[in-house]
């Protein structure tokens, strides 16, 4: 839709004659239910059959259309238009995916969830004795009769930038001894050591250039692996995304080119758990040194729509981690088209009784056994999380937020209890309440976008009418002039508007960056500062400037010295900034209602002149015209969406672009107190830089970023309103020419469009009696209790 969106009709082209795609069989469709109840099959079935019965009826048209100006010399603009947006129509997707990011560090238990939620106990390798890849690792369900593994490595030209930053890292390094290497050192030398032998790190880049991995690299980049079964596609896939200690010497070969893996896709077969649609995202939670991987991590988060911190029982009081993955996560609520936020406690089957009861507050009765200290424990740890993840975002989001309306922000969960259930019922280790919330959400997703489909498709319909009409009413051209003026003053009032919402970033961006000013040395002077001093910390300072300002490892909390130094703007725009790109009223901040008022302006001005001016005899191109504004500005949602993100990130990138030469300055020390000296060049370069007005030059590129955003939107909504005009102006524009009949395909998609309601009656009776079903029937007993 994006395309057509501020797009005169184009010139007719070959694509336009191109044969649409074919529709999916039968059998792969129903495939795509088995993980639904009864009921809710029953509701995706019909709005299935609603689609593909639409594309069937769009089809038709669209070939008949085809023959009826195939021989045609020139084609009139308007049948230009509807051409191509019927061949849009016919091959938009069924569905866009729904990715839902587990986002935690090693060990808290993501792979773990993972094959609890798809019933498959030891499908992805969990982290123990060993140490699991880094990458991003997607799983999926498709209709496919085989389980599938595609692993994607770095490009060539990737792996030589990585490895000339990892030499760059390891030079002089021979000077430190075995205890003074740091976290960078030591992963960089088990990186070269995995891909080229032990004794790579003594090596230069042209050494290494010229050296021979010791792991098959095929020349796809891609390695794709088959089975009949999970657990045999499981064996296969361990050696690329289990890697043993750094100090264990038996890797196999596929284990050899680890380095080189930059994201997994997984697809499950036929799964009766995972509907298809949905993606599971393993998210490592702190990024990686390589700018690629590193680059898809946080594209990954962004593109997200839901995402599951998750933290294991020991862990979620506190700690810095944690608190990090949290902070990232609201983040990718700001920056990019995450909706919903919640926190997702793992192994909370874990509880050592005694020392719970010494702690525990004196309740109104006493624990009889294990099983209720823990359910007990569990709901406390809800509580009270919920609480403070509440406040969270109530400090970074709007209070309209979708994400603080979620009726659960924490969920407690026990992958180990999944399968034993020696102290927990399934249902208590809320693994299948994970399962309902991913099936309502697809749910949900699919009757909107039917609904839409829908629509549309009876819009387009609609006008094909009036290009077979032979009569215009002798004032059309006086209607089509009063409605141009009304619309050139709609846009320049949401012109207005706009600049009323952006308007709001200024006072809070101001104070932000003075925050800035006189905080920047205290918060600089926290990241450059360890515990043990200098020692352990040379080399990663040293990989921090090499990527400028940026590092990220498996082991340690992330380095970003861009973002620290900014966060005093981001502290203070955060609220602001979720305010103008939330949905609500046209008032105040929010940037979206504004679109949608000029949207419904145009509407009502449409149905007023159609009433009082006499569109009678083309009421149908009324109609469509209605429905087609929604459908050309609607586009403007994603358009926005994707650029907010580069909005957001432009404070943090526009420091990293003026602090880039200290950086490079600081990369380049060597030799005694090296560690002393780059920690004085960055000083130094980011007092310059704040002093030459760092933090203002920011603040200008964010405001010239939304100006930016302002002038794109009017752009569009000035081309997507042309369009409109153009297709309302009468005949004697030379638009329109007799097509062939499509009533017999009108009249369907008429009584389709009629059913959007039934359908939707029906669903909410199935609800209704579900919830009935649900409330009459007995619980089931939990397992048997032990004594204390």
């Amino acid at each position: 839709m994006e395309y057509l969106v501020g797009q005169e009709p184009h010139p007719v082209d070959d694509d336009l004659f191109k044969e649409p795609m074919r529709k999916r069989r039968r059998s792969d469709r129903d495939q795509r239910f088995r993980a639904f109840p009864s009921i809710e099959q029953s509701a995706l079935k019909e709005y299935e059959k609603l689609e593909s019965r639409t594309r069937r009826v769009l089809s038709n048209t669209y070939q008949k259309l085809i023959q009826s100006v195939f021989l045609d010399d020139s084609i009139p603009n308007g049948v230009k238009y509807l051409v191509n947006r019927l061949l849009t129509l016919i091959e938009k997707p069924p569905l866009d995916p729904i990715y839902i990011g587990l986002f935690g560090s090693t060990g808290a238990g993501k792979s773990s969830l993972i094959n609890a939620i798809i019933q498959q106990a030891m499908f992805l390798p969990v982290s123990g004795e060993s140490i699991c890849t880094s990458c991003v690792v997607q799983v999926s369900s498709g209709c496919c009769e085989q389980y599938e593994a595609k692993i994607h490595l770095l490009s060539d030209q990737e792996w030589k930038e990585e490895l000339k930053n990892l030499t760059k890292l390891l030079h002089r390094t021979e000077e430190l001894d075995e205890w003074d290497r740091d976290d960078a050192v030591e992963e960089a030398v088990w990186k070269l050591r995995m891909l080229y032998g032990v004794g790579a790190e003594r090596k230069s880049y042209e050494e290494l250039l010229r050296a021979k991995p010791r792991g098959k690299i095929p020349t796809s980049r891609i390695i794709t692996l088959k089975a009949e079964e999970a657990g045999e596609l499981s064996v296969k896939l361990d050696p690329y995304i289990r890697t043993k200690r750094r100090d264990w010497d038996g890797e196999s070969a596929e284990s050899h080119i680890w380095p080189l893996i930059k994201h997994v896709e997984v697809t499950l077969s036929k799964s009766e758990l995972i509907p298809e649609g949905v993606v599971l995202v393993d998210i490592p939670g702190t990024g990686d040194f390589n700018s690629k991987r590193d680059e898809m991590w946080k594209k990954t988060i962004d593109k997200c729509s839901v995402i599951w911190v998750i933290s294991d029982i020991e862990r979620v009081s506190g700690g810095r981690a944690h608190e990090d993955l949290l902070n990232e996560s609201i983040k990718a609520c700001q920056r990019g088209f995450c909706r919903d936020v919640a926190l997702v406690v793992t192994k909370t089957d874990k509880l050592h009784l005694p020392e719970y009861l010494r702690e525990r507050k004196v309740g109104k009765q006493a624990i009889q056994s294990q099983r209720e200290a823990v359910l007990e424990r569990n709901e406390m740890i809800k509580l009270q999380r919920n609480r403070i993840l509440k406040e969270k975002l109530k400090r970074k989001l709007p209070v309209e937020s979708k994400a603080l309306g979620a009726s659960d922000l924490v969920y407690t969960v026990s992958a180990q209890e999944y399968w034993q259930q020696a102290l927990l019922t399934e249902e208590e280790t809320e693994i299948p309440k994970l399962r309902e919330y991913i099936r309502k959400r697809l749910l949900d997703k699919k009757r909107r976008m039917v609904t839409k489909y829908v629509t549309e498709a009876f819009g387009l319909l609609l006008l094909t009418d009036s290009f077979n009409c032979p009569e215009i009413p002798p004032n059309e051209h006086l209607h089509m002039s009063g409605l141009r003026r009304f619309v050139e003053e709609q846009v320049q009032l949401l012109e207005k508007a706009i600049d009323q919402c952006f308007a709001h970033i200024a006072q809070p961006l101001h104070e932000g960056v003075r925050n800035a000013r006189t905080s920047y040395r205290r918060i600089l002077g926290a990241c450059l500062v360890r515990s043990r001093g200098n020692q352990g910390f040379h080399q990663t300072l040293k990989a921090v400037c090499l990527k400028n300002g940026i590092y990220a490892s498996r082991t340690l909390p992330r380095i970003d010295l861009n973002e620290a130094i900014t966060q005093p703007i981001y502290d203070q725009i955060d609220p602001v900034f979720g305010g103008i790109f939330r949905a609500g009223t046209p008032t105040g901040s929010a940037l979206m209602p504004h679109i949608d008022a000029f949207k419904h302006s145009l509407q009502e001005k449409m149905t007023e002149i159609g009433i009082r001016n006499g569109w009678k005899y083309d009421n149908y191109k009324k109609s469509f015209l209605i429905q087609e504004i929604s459908a050309i500005l609607g586009g403007l949602e994603g358009y926005i969406l994707r650029k907010k993100r580069r909005i957001y990130e432009s404070l943090t990138t526009s420091v990293q672009n003026d602090l880039k030469p200290c950086y490079e300055e600081a990369a380049q020390i060597t030799g005694k107190k090296a560690c002393e000296k780059m920690k004085d060049v960055i000083r130094r370069g980011v007092d310059r830089q704040v002093a030459e007005g760092m933090f203002e030059r920011a603040q200008e590129r964010m405001q010239h970023q939304f100006q930016q955003l302002k002038n794109g939107i009017t752009e569009k909504v000035k081309g997507s309103t042309a369009t409109m005009l153009t297709l309302a102006s009468p005949q004697g524009d030379g638009l329109y020419k007799e097509l062939a009949d499509v009533r017999t395909e009108y009249k369907e998609m008429e009584k389709l469009h009629r059913s959007l309601r039934e359908v939707a009656e029906n669903a909410v009776l199935r609800r209704g009696m579900q919830e009935f079903l649900l409330r009459a029937s007995p619980s089931k007993a939990g397992p048997p209790k032990a004594c204390i």
